[in-house]
This record gives C-alpha cells, structure tokens and sequence, in this order.
C-alpha cells in the first residue's frame, strides 16, 4: 500500500482515506488491510441491511472472512455519526457510505443535514477512519426518479468527503490507484 498506509497517531480529518470502487473491485479487502496494519482493536461499522434472505447470507459471510480477533462490529444502518462519536479513539472501518446514504434515502431523512453531522463527526474524530463507498457514477443513467437521486447524492457525497479528507484511492480489479494524497512526507 506505501503511501496509503494508515499511522496509529493520525487524527481528524488527516487520518481518513475514502476508498471508491465498484461492486466486487477489492475495496472492502484493501480497507480492512489498511487498518489491521494497525494495532487492534478496530471497530467495523456496517450500513448494510438484511432485506432478503440473500443479503443475509452476504452479511454472514463478510462477517466470517473478517473474524473476530481485534474487530468490533457494530452495525448501524443510519445513524453511522453515533458510533464514530463512540469509538473516536479506535480505528474505524466504515463500510459503506453508498448503503448508509440508500438507508437514509428510503426512511426519508435529510440527506445534506445528515452528511454536515457526518462531516463535522469526522473531523472529531481521534483515530484513523477508512471510509467505503460504491462509484456508480461510472454507468448509464438511472430509469426511475429514485435510482438517478441516489447516483446524484452518492456522487455529492462523495465528493464532499474527497474535497475535505487527504487520501482517496479508487480500486479496479483490486488494484488500488492514488486519486489524492495529501499526506506529509
């Protein structure tokens, strides 16, 4: 990873990465690897839901290849800033900012309230945080009103978060590419 790498005395905003990719391009592994490069423990904070038999299946599975040995798991589907303010001192994993923004989404929340809390949380933050979120903004537009809102404000969302952070890697085929590293050397 070289100059991706996450150091136990990061803080704040200078010791956040967002990692962009699409579905199945290696970002959730390259994410977990950056964090137990650190001490443990590290806490994993989980947006998805269990809509459907399948989808439980997965959150099974992803819980199985991390383990348990140094990882915390919380899963919060909407209100991710609780935890990052509750574990401020921990490495954090959050994976991903593309379901939380769905969640918020369908339970009709403010999004643009919810995203300054969740800047504002991060900012706060005492430990070094890897945020997750899906591209899909690469692909065709949407056919429903919902589907081409939620590609705009996963594609605010991200945006913002990668003005503010020092470190965005965007993976393909598990390889990872620098977008933007601001970090001292």
């Amino acid at each position: 990873m070289g100059n991706t790498a996450l150091s136990p005395t990061d803080t704040g905003l200078r010791g956040t990465v967002l990692v962009l990719g699409g579905a199945r391009s290696g970002k959730s592994r390259l994410s977990e690897a950056m964090l137990t490069a650190l001490p443990a423990p590290w806490v994993y904070l989980a947006t998805g839901r269990a809509w459907d038999e399948e989808m439980h299946e997965r959150i099974l599975h992803h819980r199985a290849e991390r383990g348990s040995t140094g990882w915390l798991t919380v899963e919060e589907p909407l209100e991710v800033q609780t935890v990052m303010r509750e574990h401020a001192h921990t490495p954090l994993l959050l994976d991903c900012l593309t379901l939380w923004l769905s969640n918020l989404l369908l339970e009709e929340r403010d999004v643009q309230a919810a995203t300054a809390d969740f800047m504002a949380c991060l900012a706060a933050r005492r430990a070094p945080t890897v945020l997750v979120g899906n591209e899909v903004g690469l692909g065709i537009v949407p056919e429903n009103r919902l589907a081409r809102r939620f590609r705009d404000e996963a594609g605010r969302l991200h945006q913002r978060i990668a003005r503010d952070v020092p470190r965005v890697l965007f993976v393909a085929a598990g390889l990872p590419l620098t977008l933007k590293n601001e970090v001292p050397h």
